[in-house]
């Protein structure tokens, strides 16, 4: 059974996107996609605006989690993160920053404590508003481009289609359960079940 959490919010699990119904089922959205599937198992809806994201209070097993899609675009993600995680006074090791991955085959999940923005820029603007990497992440791989010529933005902004769109809805709720068990279970045994 799910219940209002009355302690104060003690993490933050961020979901990478762009707003607006243009980039819907894009490969940079896999995050969004995943913050979907999460709310959708925790019974809440993320559509409360504030810190420029939309945002949830959720509980997961006893702690109260703010689940955000800033809806700064993709490259701004971190003005959201920043404004929420100094309000709730938030360290880095609990901003749980979910994303898509290039460098991952499609539906791969890589769960990670801290690590650079490997060329993300939603994960720089994190890293410059936190002014740390130390701060965990569930990648999602969204597969690399067809051909090395190909524009890497038009790549990202390109959309899931047939059984690619399945098996990114697959992995999407599988990033949902990462979230749950790294909060729940700690980074050990997170990484374990979902690298």
């Amino acid at each position: 059974m799910l219940f209002k959490s009355s302690g104060p919010v003690s993490w933050l699990a961020v979901f990478l996107g762009n707003p607006g119904p243009r980039y819907d089922c894009t490969r940079h959205n896999a995050g969004f996609m995943a913050g979907d599937a999460l709310a959708e198992k925790l019974g809440v809806r993320i559509d409360r605006l504030r810190f420029k994201a939309l945002t949830a209070d959720a509980d997961v097993n006893g702690e109260r989690v703010l689940l955000m899609k800033p809806q700064t675009f993709m490259n701004l993600s971190g003005e959201a993160v920043g404004q929420a995680a100094r309000f709730y006074k938030i360290p880095p090791e609990r901003v749980l920053v979910v994303s898509d991955e290039v460098s991952l085959p499609l539906g791969r999940l890589r769960v990670r404590q801290k690590g650079s923005a490997g060329g993300h820029n939603g994960l720089k603007s994190i890293i410059a508003a936190l002014g740390s990497d130390a701060f965990p992440r569930v990648r999602i791989g969204v597969g690399a481009p067809p051909h090395p010529e190909y524009d890497m933005a038009d790549w990202v902004l390109s959309v899931f289609r047939n059984q690619d769109l399945e098996d990114m809805r697959s992995a999407a709720d599988s990033a949902a359960e990462a979230v749950i068990t790294y909060i729940s279970d700690g980074p050990e045994r997170t990484m374990n079940r979902f690298n």
